[in-house]
């Protein structure tokens, strides 16, 4: 059972211990390499296909053995059982959280919690996987070219209309697995409210071989709904004005049937769209939307890459949550990176993490995660209404390596910030591919494209660990004046993550060991990390000053000077 009050971290001896030893830190990654031979092995643990190596990170065996007892106090083990089993641990809109739940498998013997478990007077497992051989289903329909769209053609491209949790995993999951795409297939995203997203993303499709997916649980998000209709608006234009269906209300309704389908719950709603309920795929309030990009939120996504790679993707996710239930936390990767993270925030003052894949197929990855960690820890307040007692949640952010390294890792290398990256990287590229003339220097002929990446991804966390002495500068040649700017702190803190490939299930381990990750940070925390009231005021206050924007005059006159005077000056720009 959960606590209802938790813990307070800062209270406790592990965490005071841990003060103390921040209180003058001074790390040495060179001398703590040098004085210990099996540093890289006992700080190298396997999760499913992932090799993660955190020997890199400013951490002793002091140091872990206080965050591990700091995540024993906060109970993360007793957490996660009570999160996996249907507590209501989302305690402010009073829900069980069981995103854990979608990716179990159908019938397996020895499940914990058992199959066929209940949660608010419902079977999971068997909803779960109701849901998902509808969806599986659908998908081998468009595939096939059995789904047609009106006037007979088959589906060319999938257009998802959502916004946060039912955008930012899609594109990123379809991002990141397009060589695994059918061959005339493609999908597109649209989440921006701004016109200009769905413009560009309709422009130059053929309505005949489009069909839109609208994903939104309540079927009112002002966003998706929006940008909903102005596409079913483009659809009826393209269709009557080509002459391929008639100008009439039958026509269109006969239209929207074919080429919109939703995801929701909401079916009265649905169905007033225009949309056969029928075509519905739902999900359920114990799925947060960050959360749910392995419901059926990801159903574009299963009809491109189909229904086999989509459960190879959820055995991903799963065999991640089996690690985190199962592995002892000396060795359990999510935790302990989460408390190299607490370390890194709480007690050496790290405000930001950088996300880096050596693995362009993952450049939506930062921003997913994003989502993922700053709207789960983003708060303030404790599970049970109290302050929180420590700083909370990390600034996500990141690009492809070695994109990044052309741009920011100036200021990670040689800044006055601390700010620890996670580095990602896979041995087997999707695209095997040679320089076979090469440079005739640094890049001999026939170099193996992947090779010269990878050695950029080993070469930057050995940097980062262990920089340059002004020493070793000046052995360069380099003349006094300039050896200060050439100089390399090191001990700038790295985790590394190596796969063997950006397989289905790969992609599911990554996001899982993320979503654990938060887990881990939230509960030593203790906040509720599968809330999100702080999005609510914005969406409030944009449809009060709505009215204002479209020139109601007691509505600009009502709105605060700073407010009033811009809305004022874009009035008489638009004019």
């Amino acid at each position: 059972m959960t606590e209802s009050t938790p813990v307070d971290p800062t209270s406790t001896d592990a965490w005071k211990a841990l003060a103390g030893i921040a209180d003058g830190f001074s790390p040495d990654l060179r001398g703590w390499f040098a004085s210990d031979a099996d540093r890289a092995e006992r700080y190298t643990f396997q999760a499913a296909d992932l090799t993660v190596d955190l020997s890199k990170g400013l951490v002793t065996e002091e140091i872990l053995g206080h965050l591990l007892q700091v995540a024993k106090d906060a109970d993360v083990s007793g957490r996660y059982q009570a999160m996996i089993t249907g507590e209501h641990i989302n305690v402010t809109e009073d829900r069980a959280v069981l995103h854990t739940a979608l990716r179990r498998p159908e019938g397996t013997e020895g499940l914990v919690p058992p199959t066929g478990f209940v949660v608010d007077g419902e079977d999971v497992d068997a909803e779960v996987h109701k849901t998902l051989d509808k969806v599986y289903a659908f998908a081998e329909q468009v595939r096939s070219g059995a789904w047609t769209g009106v006037t007979g053609k088959r589906i060319e491209t999938v257009v998802n209309i959502g916004i946060g949790g039912s955008d930012l995993g899609p594109v990123m999951v379809y991002e990141a697995l397009k060589p695994y795409v059918q061959p005339g297939l493609e999908a597109r995203f649209v989440s921006n409210i701004d016109p200009t997203d769905v413009y560009e993303k309709t422009a130059d499709l053929d309505p005949e071989t489009t069909l839109f997916i609208v994903a939104s649980k309540t079927f009112g998000t002002l966003e998706t709904l929006t940008n909903a209709r102005l596409a079913r608006e483009w659809l009826w234009a393209r269709l009557a004005g080509s002459g391929a269906i008639a100008d009439t209300d039958a026509a269109r309704k006969d239209a929207v049937a074919k080429h919109f389908v939703a995801v929701s719950t909401a079916l009265d709603k649905v169905e007033a769209f225009g949309i056969d309920p029928e075509n519905a795929f739902g999900f359920w309030d114990w799925v947060g939307g960050r959360y749910s990009v392995d419901s059926a939120i990801g159903t574009s996504v299963v009809i491109a890459i189909g229904p086999d790679n989509w459960r190879e993707f959820l055995a991903g996710f799963h065999a991640i949550d089996e690690h985190m239930r199962t592995a002892p936390l000396e060795q359990n990767v999510p935790v302990l990176m989460g408390l190299l993270n607490v370390w890194y925030s709480n007690f050496l003052g790290a405000q930001s993490h950088a996300v880096l894949p050596y693995a362009q197929y993952l450049h939506r990855f930062p921003a997913y995660l994003q989502q993922l960690t700053m709207e789960s820890n983003g708060k303030s307040v404790r599970w049970d209404g109290s302050p929180v007692t420590t700083d909370t949640g990390e600034i996500f952010w990141g690009e492809p390596g070695t994109n990044g390294q052309h741009a920011f890792y100036q200021l990670i290398h040689q800044g006055t910030r601390l700010i620890p990256a996670d580095f990602i990287a896979v041995a087997n590229p999707a695209h095997a591919l040679k320089d076979e003339t090469g440079d005739g220097a640094a890049v001999e002929p026939g170099q193996d494209v992947h090779e010269l990446f990878m050695a950029n991804f080993f070469a930057q966390t050995k940097a980062l660990a262990f920089g340059k002495t002004a020493d070793e500068v000046r052995a360069e040649g380099t003349k006094e004046s300039v050896v200060p700017a050439r100089v390399f702190s090191g001990n700038r803190p790295t985790s590394s993550i190596l796969a063997p490939a950006l397989t289905p299930s790969v992609v599911g381990q990554l996001i899982a060991l993320y979503e654990h990750i938060v887990f881990t940070e939230g509960t030593i925390w203790g906040i509720d990390s599968f809330d999100q009231w702080g999005v609510e005021l914005g969406k409030q206050l944009a449809l009060q000053v709505t009215p204002a924007v479209a020139g109601d005059q007691a509505a600009i006159d009502s709105q605060d000077a700073s407010t009033k005077s811009l809305i004022e000056k874009y009035l008489a720009l638009r004019k």
